[in-house]
């Protein structure tokens, strides 16, 4: 007979697994923020309005606390503008960028609409039913050029960004085509993009966002996850071949992570692959925006 004496329930392990879930995120948080711990604490960070065609977007702006930097916009993923995203605007920052980390989700809702990536469950149909509106405002037709557009007037209206100086981008999940879009909106003023596991990046759609790296100057990093790359393997191909063409710098790599593995209040956080993509994102910036 079985020893009933550890033997658990299904919500017992249900817990115990998002018990896990928060260890592991905590700990990931502490350790990318005691890296630069010092660096951080040289950073300003303050809660902005930034007016659009469509409304106002509240966003968060971190820079070092004196002189010029390049700027930086960042795309969160799909659970938009929590503390996570916070932690790496505050963490870009440290390393001598003006970050500006936009609320995706603005035209519906203020943030932080999620708190954190690792209480979403998308077996929950009333959670994901809440999700897809607040992702159908940010790339619906037209609306990632507008705030695109609208972010860089901000920025280079700020004394704290250096004007002279290229700006980068980078996004998560749904963050990575809108990187891409913002990019190819404005070529002359953007130098680098980087896409983390993100989504959606060659479709079959006319409007497919590889198709506009034509119109882009930026070199570009595309962290691929492994999942991702298995659902459709061809895609880090069409994209290496369209840049290529297009005679632009592109580092495409496949990680052997799963879909969502950077941030890092993410489920399937993998601190030690999201740390490689990370220094691979700083040798970028400080490649492109110089």
């Amino acid at each position: 007979m079985a020893d009933q004496r550890n033997s658990k329930s299904p919500e017992q392990d249900e817990i115990s697994r998002r018990d896990f879930v928060a260890m592991t995120v905590a700990a990931g948080i502490g350790v990318a923020a005691g890296a630069t711990a010092d660096a951080q604490a040289r950073v300003t960070e303050t809660n902005v309005e930034i007016k659009t065609p469509d409304g106002t977007c509240d966003a968060a702006f971190f820079h070092p606390m004196t002189g010029a930097s390049p700027a930086v916009i960042v795309w969160p993923d799909a659970f938009g503008l929590r503390p996570s995203m916070r932690d790496i605007g505050r963490r870009l920052a440290a390393e001598g960028y003006a970050v500006l980390v936009p609320n995706p989700f603005y035209r519906m809702a203020k943030a932080p609409v999620f708190e954190s990536a690792s209480n979403f469950n998308f077996q929950d149909q009333a959670q994901r039913a809440k999700l897809t509106p607040l992702m159908g405002s940010i790339n619906a037709a037209g609306n990632p050029e507008k705030d695109a557009a609208a972010f860089v007037a901000w920025l280079d209206s700020q004394p704290q960004v250096d004007r002279r100086k290229k700006i980068g981008t980078q996004g998560y999940c749904m963050g990575g085509p809108l990187v891409v879009r913002t990019c190819a909106s404005q070529p002359g003023r953007f130098g680098a993009g980087a896409s983390f596991h993100g989504g959606g990046l060659v479709t079959k759609d006319p409007d497919s966002p590889h198709l506009l790296v034509p119109t882009m100057k930026a070199s570009f990093l595309f962290a691929v996850a492994d999942n991702d790359d298995k659902r459709d393997p061809t895609a880090k191909d069409v994209l290496k071949e369209t840049f290529a063409k297009a005679k632009l710098p592109a580092e495409i790599e496949v990680y052997a992570a799963q879909h969502g593995w950077c941030p890092p209040d993410s489920a399937v956080y993998d601190q030690k692959l999201a740390e490689k993509a990370w220094s691979r994102l700083l040798v970028l910036f400080k490649t492109a925006l110089a």
